[in-house]
């Protein structure tokens, strides 16, 4: 998760246990378009198909579904959601797009089977072909009947064009190609979804690199930019994998950005 960030270092803000692995969230966006009639996921998170190995591996936490908590708890329920947008297709990110339909766990369906997919043209392609360095980041499990049934909606361009009023897309391509992030404005404020540019708030230093990144210099560049406009604008950034913190404010404090403030979304 810190790439060549020594442990000596990285261990003081993130805690690993005797397997070297340290506390994260896979946590989605839940934006409801009232006007529009809309209920959009922004990621499903990783989902409940995973074998004991995996979990054993990975210590994933599977005791409660809180993809469908979430939903609930936001008043809705899942055949409301009408579209599902993607940042990108690890399966830590969207494991929850499926769901196993049998109990040999050996078909799997969409979990979200009338809702829009929105997935960037050139992440498609990526997936369909991915380079050694994160192939293994991608289950055709949680993506497959998803576009077998027909759900997928391709997003073009960039900048790309943005299907949701509100909200414009910002493409990243250091982590992986094409990822996908909404950036949310109005009068008084504006909110990125960071995903995997600033997976957690202890990433906020430019150089604080993830080994997963599979082209860190320029996720160095994308995250200076940002960083650069949460200081010229006041532009609040979303956590996918903090565990303490969903959402904050950036400051500089000199050279070295830090929490301004957190903020409950």
């Amino acid at each position: 998760m810190f790439g060549v960030v020594p442990k000596v270092v990285w261990e003081r803000v993130a805690p690993a246990d005797e397997f070297n692995r340290v506390e994260l969230s896979m946590r989605i966006l839940l934006v409801k378009d009232d006007r529009a009639g809309r209920a959009i996921l922004v990621d499903t998170g990783g989902g409940d198909k995973w074998s004991p190995t995996e979990i054993e591996r990975f210590a994933f936490e599977t005791r409660e579904d809180k993809l469908g908590a979430g939903i609930a708890a936001a008043g809705l329920r899942e055949e409301d959601i009408t579209d599902i947008l993607i940042t990108h297709l690890h399966f830590d990110h969207n494991g929850g797009l499926t769901r196993w339909a049998d109990q040999e766990r050996e078909v799997a369906l969409p979990r979200f089977p009338d809702a829009k997919v929105w997935l960037h043209r050139r992440h498609w392609q990526h997936t369909k072909a991915p380079i050694e360095k994160d192939r293994a980041s991608f289950l055709k499990r949680d993506f497959g009947p998803v576009f077998e049934a027909g759900l997928l909606s391709i997003i073009e361009g960039d900048p790309p064009e943005c299907p949701f009023e509100g909200m414009k897309l910002h493409l990243a391509h250091g982590h992986t190609t094409a990822m996908t992030l909404p950036w949310f404005a109005d009068d008084e404020r504006e909110l990125l979804y960071a995903s995997d540019l600033f997976p957690t708030f202890c990433h906020l230093p430019p150089a604080w690199l993830m080994a997963y990144d599979n082209e860190p210099l320029k996720t160095l560049r994308e995250k200076k930019e940002i960083l650069e406009a949460c200081y010229k604008r006041d532009l609040m950034l979303a956590s996918g994998h903090d565990p303490h913190t969903a959402c904050a404010r950036v400051v500089y404090d000199g050279q070295r950005p830090v929490i301004k403030e957190t903020i409950s979304l």
